[in-house]
């Protein structure tokens, strides 16, 4: 297997990765929401936000490889 295909399979795996964890942080802010944790959900969402734009970066990065 050359670089290109490693690369490949890695960054695949960091993007179903990120959007598994993105999943998981909207159940938390929603649960934090109803736990009257306001500030707490918003941050997360932002955690969400940034993550979303790192996996743009991944998904970009994927489509370059080929």
């Amino acid at each position: 297997m050359d670089f290109v295909e490693k690369a490949r399979i890695r960054l695949e795996h960091w993007i179903k990765h990120n959007d598994e964890h993105c999943e998981e942080y909207a159940v938390l802010a929603q649960q934090m929401e109803e736990a009257g944790k306001s500030e707490s959900a918003q941050q997360v969402r932002e955690v969400m936000e940034l993550s979303s734009r790192s996996t743009d970066c991944l998904r970009k990065a994927l489509k370059a490889l080929n």
